[in-house]
């Protein structure tokens, strides 16, 4: 159905469209009363209501009003904009209109999803609208401005999620910098010994993908190497790569190993405990982390060098190599680049067990996580792919425990989405290599991907046990004689409803995903949000889920959230998509809703700069007043709200239109 009214000349022509949203907003919002009550606010001439208003028909609609009745403001009452206003605002373009001449009212989030009263949520609406109505009428026709994007992309971290980004990019033909902090890429996976459900060899799969970055001509690597600064726009970042000095001349080595036989840490105790086999091994000073690493180029360790720590040292190292790629005196190295987008791939850390006492990790010497089994068990691990014991002996009985981290809400509330495959894994893993009887804790069992279900299936019939219930603590208190020498899992099976003493000779615990430890950090310096749980935050789950809040900014992996291989692979490839669309356009173009410095009123109080949280405000010395950078600037309106004076002002926020729209709203409450 459809209202009209005819409007004064001097007064805008405005057309409110009311949308049902199917039933999420007209089940709770009287659309039909809203659309009877815009047509009788001053300047509307067409009011309709309509079905679905972002459909290409409602679209129509809208194109074929604004021709037909000379339409030059148009308001949508529907959805977030965040989801539609660039539909709407393209729309009013493709008619002939200024895209901003059209406002939004949010009736649907705003509203009737959290409205209970039909009759509020009506009300609610209809002031809504007003103050949309008024607000237009005093929209300006800005334009949108084109600033040059740098075809060059910044991968950070050198994961399969960044390692997958940066090949797709550079086989597309764009440059890339990627920067790893550890001495070598490979992440996680490289640590890995089989991966879940086809039990490929993760080595296998991930190496020669490792050799493609080294080699790739479009591709720079900076392995043990950290950005230290960000600055800049979309399209037109200016980064600061800190490349920490590895006392090793990269260019020259060649990972003999002769430096680390010469080391002079060859005594046991006073060697480190290897970071890349968790522990379970230990190393010298000077180190490769392990055989295939990317690039093979040894690395010291300036915290346990005696020279670098003490200066007393005999230099044995420096002797041994015959390429003179020893070097003592090397320091870090700050390297400017410039980019037009950024993938951030940075990748999790796995959850520390000690914060589970109750699971007796770091007390007993026979718990172990998952990802010292995997070391375990691989061949270039530090006992040769045989599953010993601390003590020696190979274990007969062993249990795996589910959730150690996750869906626990002293911990982590989430589900960490990879622990039921990985403990699947290791109780397959363990089985296979010991011959042992493997006893599987697990509080649901997920497996929802492509061969999981059937993964699940081939464990079972090895004869794994599995047991329901949530493991309230592992003892070695016996209180049987088949008990003494053992760990003892205490559980309740939920299934046949007792409480359970299953005695192992070893535990696995499943532990969970979590963020990175220096998250927060990351997410000041690149000026991205972080989710609750402390991972990046996308710009929306659904509809931009590699994309964040900072135009040009894009996430890789499980860095946004926990993920197995396949799904970081997939994410990573939709990043560099992401990336590669934006660089290749050449040109990104800058929303006007910018603010900007009224000169005569600025008193050059400075109060503004410090407050921009995207140092978009500098200082004009010469004017002695603060000076907006468009391009830098993301209209988030802090300077605005601050300025002593009034002098900062922003484009589609003018005072005018908020009070405008202020009115609207307390006229018809």
């Amino acid at each position: 159905m459809i209202m009209h009214r005819k409007s004064p000349e001097d007064q805008p022509r405005i057309g409110v469209y009311v949308c049902h949203c199917g039933v999420n907003i007209a089940a709770k919002v009287d659309v039909e009363h809203v659309r009877d009550f815009a047509a009788s606010l001053p300047g509307v001439v067409v009011s309709r209501d309509y079905k679905f208003a972002c459909s290409d028909p409602g679209q129509e609609l809208i194109q074929k009003d604004i021709r037909e009745h000379d339409l030059n403001r148009i308001v949508v009452a529907s959805c977030s904009p965040q989801l539609h206003e660039r539909t709407f605002r393209r729309t009013c373009a493709d008619a002939g209109l200024s895209p901003f001449f059209f406002q939004m009212a949010n009736i649907r989030e705003h509203v009737s999803w959290v409205t209970v009263d039909p009759g509020a949520a009506t009300t609610k609406a209809r002031a809504l609208v007003a103050a949309a109505v008024r607000r237009v009428a005093r929209a300006e026709a800005l334009a949108l401005r084109q600033v040059p994007v740098r075809p060059e992309v910044l991968v950070v971290g050198g994961g399969i999620a960044g390692i997958h980004s940066a090949l797709t990019l550079a086989n597309a033909g764009k440059k890339v910098f990627l920067v790893e902090r550890e001495p070598t890429i490979g992440g996680h996976m490289a640590q890995l010994d089989k991966t879940f459900p086809t039990m490929d060899c993760s080595a296998c799969i991930l190496t020669p993908k490792m050799s493609d970055v080294k080699n790739h001509p479009n591709i720079t690597m900076w392995t043990y190497s950290e950005v230290d600064e960000v600055s800049g726009f979309t399209g037109n970042f200016k980064v600061k790569v800190r490349r920490k000095a590895r006392y090793i001349k990269e260019e020259l080595c060649v990972g003999c190993g002769d430096c680390v036989d010469a080391c002079v840490m060859k005594k046991e105790k006073v060697q480190v405990p290897d970071e890349f086999n968790v522990g379970l091994s230990k190393r010298k000073a000077v180190y490769m982390p392990f055989p295939q690493a990317t690039p093979a180029c040894m690395v010291i360790d300036p915290k346990q060098c005696l020279q670098l720590m003490k200066g007393k040292c005999a230099q044995t190292c420096v002797d041994a190599c015959e390429r003179a790629a020893v070097d003592f005196d090397q320091t870090d190295e700050i390297v400017e680049i410039d980019v037009g987008a950024i993938v951030m791939a940075t990748g999790f850390r796995p959850f520390d067990a000690k914060r589970i006492p109750e699971y007796g990790y770091g007390r007993f010497d026979h718990v172990y996580t998952t990802l010292e089994v995997e070391r375990l068990v691989n061949a270039s691990g530090p006992t040769g792919g045989e599953v010993v014991l601390r003590d020696g002996t190979v274990p007969k009985t062993v249990g795996v425990i589910h959730c150690v981290g996750s869906r626990d809400r002293r911990h982590n509330a989430y589900c960490s989405k990879v622990c039921c495959m990985a403990a699947l894994k290791m109780a397959h893993l363990v089985k296979e290599r010991t011959g042992a009887e493997v006893f599987d804790f697990y509080v649901d069992m997920r497996t929802p991907s492509k061969g999981y279900e059937e993964f699940y299936d081939q464990v079972l019939s090895e004869g794994v046990q599995f047991i329901r219930g949530r493991v309230a603590e592992v003892t070695d208190w016996a209180m049987t004689p088949e008990e003494e020498g053992k760990l003892v899992i205490r559980v309740e099976d939920t299934l046949i409803g007792v409480a359970r003493r299953v005695p192992v000779d070893m535990v696995i615990l499943a532990v969970g995903l979590e963020p990175q430890v220096d998250t927060a950090e990351m997410q000041r310096r690149f000026n991205i949000s972080c989710s609750q749980e402390g991972f990046f935050l996308e710009r929306h789950p659904k509809l931009a889920p590699v994309s964040t809040f900072t135009d040009g900014i894009f996430l890789a992996g499980a860095c946004q959230g926990p993920k197995d291989i396949p799904e970081v692979v997939a994410q990573a490839g939709a990043a560099a998509a992401e990336a590669l669309a934006l660089v290749d356009r050449g040109h990104v173009d800058i929303e006007p809703n910018t603010a900007w410095i009224e000169e005569e009123a600025c008193s050059g109080c400075k109060t503004c700069i410090p407050l921009c949280p995207f140092n978009a405000i500098t200082r004009d010395e010469e004017k002695a007043i603060a000076v907006v950078n468009d391009a830098m600037c993301k209209g988030c309106g802090t300077c605005v709200a601050a300025c002593p004076s009034g002098a900062a002002q922003q484009n589609m926020f003018t005072d005018e239109q908020i009070y405008e729209e202020i009115e609207g709203v307390l006229a018809y409450v």
